[in-house]
């Protein structure tokens, strides 16, 4: 099991939050603490925001748990409507995040039964958390999405090139390939995710400057993405449908060599991103042909003879498309590499078709 620096980070905001509670001699310090857990993000981004928005929430909850406290005490029902009313009012303006640490600083309040002081006490406990969370996410191994994104994808084009290259050939075994290929769903959600956060990260925290170019490079972030889902599209489509055709061994190979080609194209455009090829305009444009080729020749042997080759026309339409989004991420790669003032015109044309698909 590897530990993340998240893991790392809670503990030590965890600490800090006691450690500062202590020293202010603010009591009880576990109130700190567990806001100190809640207020954890994944990204810097989140972070602030959350932080905000706990901050209002906080406020808001505790300022209502002191006015119910001073009317009911500490009456275990009315620290329930106050806990309900609490959500209702989150949810309707969009902060649902915060509820849960909000809910805990209410029922902190409310035990002090009205006295002011005591929900003072008990509110600073709360930001002295929240606080901690953010201090420590932004100067320890502050979140980076966007290398995370590039690692990420790495690994998971490794594992799903695998399956892909065997999948026709059926070389593995059905149980490892479906657990292989479950696992590589789950990696592509976690993926997607992760592009989420670098979206926020680049959209949010750094400002108009260089505005362009770093839609553009989300926009190529958004492709990979897009292109990997498809690698998946295409190995759900062989699982449900080649094997039923009953293929020839010509249809074997038939399939496996351009499954063999549309890898390899994968492969090098990512590659291309992290400019470490030799340019080569033309794999593109040759790969385009060859794909167009591919899904022609199975629309002819379909209207030849029809029997057993429907679910094969299945099979290849979603290799078509798999190919055909590669070929959009090299345009898309190429265009990055020219540099924002020669790309912008064609590039903006691209964007309407991609960046809301």
């Amino acid at each position: 099991m590897v530990f993340g620096a998240r893991v790392w980070k809670t503990g030590i905001a965890v600490a800090l939050a006691l450690y500062i509670s202590a020293w202010l001699n603010f009591t009880p310090p576990v109130i700190a603490a567990v806001a100190a857990i809640f207020a954890m993000q994944p990204s810097i981004y989140r972070s602030w925001r959350y932080f905000l928005d706990q901050l209002q929430t906080n406020i808001f909850g505790a300022a209502l748990a002191l006015l119910a406290g001073m009317f009911f005490s500490n009456n275990v029902i009315a620290i329930g409507i106050v806990c309900i009313i609490v959500i209702i009012i989150s949810l309707r303006v969009g902060m649902e995040d915060t509820i849960g640490l909000t809910l805990v600083t209410v029922v902190a309040v409310m035990e002090a039964s009205g006295e002011w002081q005591f929900a003072v006490n008990r509110l600073l406990l709360s930001l002295i958390g929240i606080g901690c969370a953010f201090v420590v996410n932004v100067l320890f191994f502050p979140p980076k999405p966007k290398q995370q994104f590039a690692v990420q994808i790495q690994s998971i084009f490794a594992k799903m090139s695998l399956l892909l290259r065997t999948v026709i050939s059926n070389e593995m075994k059905e149980n490892i390939f479906r657990d292989e290929k479950e696992g590589l769903r789950g990696s592509l959600k976690s993926l997607s995710d992760k592009y989420r956060l670098m979206e926020e990260e680049i959209k949010k925290l750094k400002g108009k400057k260089n505005g362009f170019s770093r839609i553009r490079e989300l926009v190529v972030y958004k492709q990979k993405l897009l292109v990997m889902y498809k690698g998946l599209e295409v190995l759900d489509a062989v699982d449900e449908h080649y094997f039923q055709a009953a293929p020839t061994e010509a249809m074997d190979d038939y399939f496996d060599h351009h499954m063999e080609k549309l890898i390899k194209f994968h492969e090098h455009v990512l590659l291309k991103f992290d400019d470490k090829l030799k340019e080569d305009i033309t794999e593109g444009l040759e790969m385009e042909a060859e794909n167009e080729r591919f899904m022609t020749e199975l629309i002819d042997r379909y209207n030849q003879q029809p029997t057993g080759m429907l679910r094969l026309s299945i099979v290849a339409a979603a290799m078509y498309d798999y190919g055909h989004q590669i070929a959009r991420l090299d345009k898309l790669v190429e265009y990055d590499h020219r540099g924002e003032a020669e790309e912008r015109e064609p590039l903006e044309l691209l964007l309407k078709g991609i960046w809301l698909k």
